[in-house]
């Protein structure tokens, strides 16, 4: 299994770089596509868990635009092979202070390019991580 190859990295990273404009934009058409479209793909989000791509079309249309910029932290993006990726980071929001908000998304190649396949945001009280 080839880990992190060059090429595949750097596809990867623009998908999630493009993910993340349309996150704190609200580009509801870009984030629709940047998810698979099945039945099977996954969001557990902050408070809500969505089972499908209708689910996630549903929240994210009617998801307020207010508050979504965010700064990010330690984004680790690995590829396994030349079809699969898991990204993780760690965001904060101005308007959340002393919480931290992490983020993981399962990436698949597709023939439409890349998708998040599985994603889980989550925000937790901000922690002194002996790992940093």
């Amino acid at each position: 299994m080839d880990i992190n190859l060059p090429d595949v990295l750097a596809e990867v990273r623009a998908a999630f770089d493009r993910y993340e404009q349309a996150l704190v934009t609200n580009d509801v058409e870009a984030l629709d596509d940047l998810f698979f479209e099945s039945d099977t793909t996954i969001r557990y989000g902050g408070g809500e868990n969505l089972y499908g791509i209708g689910a996630i079309r549903a929240f994210r249309a009617a998801r307020s635009p207010a508050g979504l910029m965010r700064q990010l932290e330690r984004t680790e993006i690995t590829t396994y092979g030349r079809d699969f990726a898991v990204a993780a980071t760690l965001f904060r929001r101005d308007t959340a202070p002393g919480k931290v908000g992490r983020q993981m998304q399962s990436w698949m190649r597709t023939p439409g390019g890349w998708k998040v396949v599985a994603a889980h945001v989550s925000v937790i009280d901000e922690v002194s991580h002996v790992d940093e």
